[in-house]
């Protein structure tokens, strides 16, 4: 999962336009939203019902997506470095592609020049999560919005102007909020329920989710008036919120649940270890709770649902009890639960709705989780958020495969 300290710096028409969506599994009420009939569609990838298809191509698409932040030992986003504009993104985009990787998952806000033309000589397309800060007072304030948008147009212009827009899917407006701060936002503003912005409007919400549709809203609008068009537009969140809400285990009370269903799709970081998916019933082909969640999730939404990360820690123990499964595992077993969570997606009940999934992540990153400026030139023992890659990084700076790791998906992602 994505580290819990200063990661500030990393950061057609849809045809579901205006209608009505459920709040989550297990609760009554009813939250609704869409996007205007007279927004423009994108020009390549648009949504139609609870698929994503590619215009190029003329067909439904299911990614199967590696995230990917390309930082090295000795590197660090902490400090506002952009990653290493060199030859690693050959190397790197190779072993993707070995692995019959489509899509890649970009944290970084603003990836460099040779990346790009690293993905020239590929056919993979990607999707830019735009990092906002997680742990805000208040979501709604002016003057975090205000800043926030601006990040958002910056992500916009270097999409444009050193980026690939054609082979963008989507940008992604923030991820994985933190419950307390979403607590304290919707405590701050219990009057604020909905938005009518000029591309989306939304009611019955939470004072959290309007302003995650304002940010949405917003980009939407800069991105149409500066450029002439736009992309899809999801927010990714992750299941200790929400959407699915009948779980003991959630770190918010029911009223505060977040539902990501803002933009076009529905992006969720989904775990099997964590919190709502752990205490989930069993899934109806396979009998795993990952599979129950999946399937509750999908009956949730009419929308497209991207699994934007799923992974294990092989770090060399798990150092926090109170956390089960974050981290310790071993490369042998975390094969064979990397193919039993691909067997969970592609039989689950209602798998017509999921339009890829991205495992997190291509390497290890040395420089999470930030606790002091040489953090980055170490591989911590005690922390797993350093461990989830399918690489480890070797002496010379190469990646090397952990195990059949990089094997196994390879495997998975050249099956139907």
């Amino acid at each position: 999962m994505l580290c819990r300290l200063l990661l500030i710096w990393f950061f057609g028409t849809s045809v579901s336009q205006l209608a009505g969506f459920a709040l989550a599994a297990g609760q009554g009420a009813e939250k609704s939203g869409g996007i205007s009939p007279a927004t423009p569609a994108p020009t390549r990838f648009v949504t139609r019902g609870a698929e994503l298809i590619d215009l190029q191509k003329q067909k439904a698409v299911f990614f199967r997506g590696i995230g990917y932040s390309p930082y090295l030992p000795n590197e660090t986003p902490l400090y506002g470095a952009p990653p290493g504009d060199d030859d690693r993104y050959t190397e790197h985009l190779g072993l993707m592609q070995d692995m019959a990787v489509s899509y890649v998952h970009v944290f970084p806000r603003n990836m460099p020049k040779k990346f790009f033309a690293a993905l020239d000589q590929t056919e993979m397309v990607y999707g830019q999560d735009i990092w906002i800060w997680a742990y805000e007072e208040d979501f709604l304030a002016e003057p975090f919005l205000a800043k926030t948008l601006e990040d958002i147009k910056g992500v916009i212009d270097h999409t444009y102007t050193v980026g690939r827009p054609d082979r963008l899917v989507f940008f992604s407006v923030g991820d994985e909020l933190q419950a307390d701060a979403v607590v304290r936002t919707n405590s701050r503003h219990p009057e604020v329920r909905s938005y009518k912005g000029k591309h989306l409007q939304v009611s019955n919400r939470t004072p959290t989710e309007i302003a995650l549709a304002r940010l949405i809203d917003g980009a939407m609008e800069y991105e149409l008036s500066r450029y002439g068009q736009r992309h899809l537009y999801c927010h990714t969140s992750w299941t200790h919120i929400g959407p699915v809400s009948d779980r003991p285990d959630l770190e918010v009370p029911k009223e505060h649940i977040l539902n990501p269903d803002l933009g076009d799709l529905v992006c969720l970081n989904v775990y099997t270890y964590a919190n709502g998916v752990r205490t989930s019933p069993p899934g109806s082909v396979t009998g795993t709770s990952y599979q129950g969640y999946l399937e509750e999730l999908a009956a949730g939404t009419d929308k497209p649902i991207f699994i934007t990360q799923v992974g294990l820690s092989t770090s060399p123990f798990e150092p926090k009890s109170w956390v089960p499964g974050f981290g310790g595992h071993q490369v042998e077993t975390a094969a064979k639960d990397f193919a039993a969570v691909w067997q969970d997606i592609r039989t689950a009940k209602g798998k017509e709705k999921y339009c890829g999934v991205a495992f997190f992540e291509l390497h290890d990153e040395w420089w999470k989780s930030g606790e002091d400026p040489t953090d980055s030139s170490r591989h911590e023992r005690q922390d797993p958020e350093e461990w989830f890659g399918l690489y480890e990084v070797g002496s010379d700076g190469r990646l090397v495969p952990k195990g059949d790791l990089p094997k196994t998906i390879s495997s998975l992602y050249r099956m139907p």
